[in-house]
């Protein structure tokens, strides 16, 4: 595959469904095997909710992104400003709530990709810093945060149908960025 071929392009209300297959699709592949069906069941149902997405992609201090390949999505960004991050930080701070890649892509910088997007964003917004949640128990992801220079400032309760997990908060300073 050649990276080439990806574009990255923000989504609107018309993608609605897109957003919600694609996220649906890599929330299960990601943590499908770690939880059970019930708990999966319950948090595709209701965190991907048609109507909830569309009020995430009408806030204003809200962005989606999408990764396409050939016309399809194969992943995408969420980053949130201001009053829309999940978690009370400065206002000058950019949250990566999501970044999603369908696993037949993993390992082919598509995520990388998504990330020097929310970067870009970031750089735009003047953010000092951009943070992130990431669940304990995804070595992964951790790792590949870790090595685009997050570290660990907190820990939050992220709850999962009935079960309560805990997510590990990272965050990277940008102000060398400018």
């Amino acid at each position: 595959m050649n990276m080439h071929q990806i574009t990255i392009r923000p989504a609107t209300t018309q993608d609605v469904e897109y957003l919600q297959q694609i996220g649906r699709h890599t929330f299960f592949e990601t943590f499908g095997a770690n939880n059970s069906a019930e708990n999966m069941s319950a948090y595709l149902a209701e965190g991907f909710a048609r109507e909830k997405l569309t009020a995430e992609l009408q806030n204003p201090d809200s962005g989606f992104y999408f990764a396409e390949l050939n016309h399809s999505v194969i992943g995408y960004l969420k980053v949130n400003t201001g009053p829309a991050q999940t978690e009370p930080q400065d206002a000058d701070a950019l949250e990566i709530e999501r970044i999603y890649v369908l696993q037949d892509y993993h390992g082919q910088k598509v995520g990388q990709l998504l990330y020097d997007k929310a970067l870009q964003l970031a750089a735009e917004a003047q953010a000092r810093y951009v943070w992130l949640g990431v669940w304990e128990e995804n070595p992964r992801a951790i790792r590949f945060y870790q090595k685009n220079g997050f570290v660990e400032f907190g820990r939050h309760v992220f709850t999962l149908g009935d079960d309560e997990q805990t997510d590990i908060l990272m965050k990277r300073p940008l102000l060398d960025a400018w």
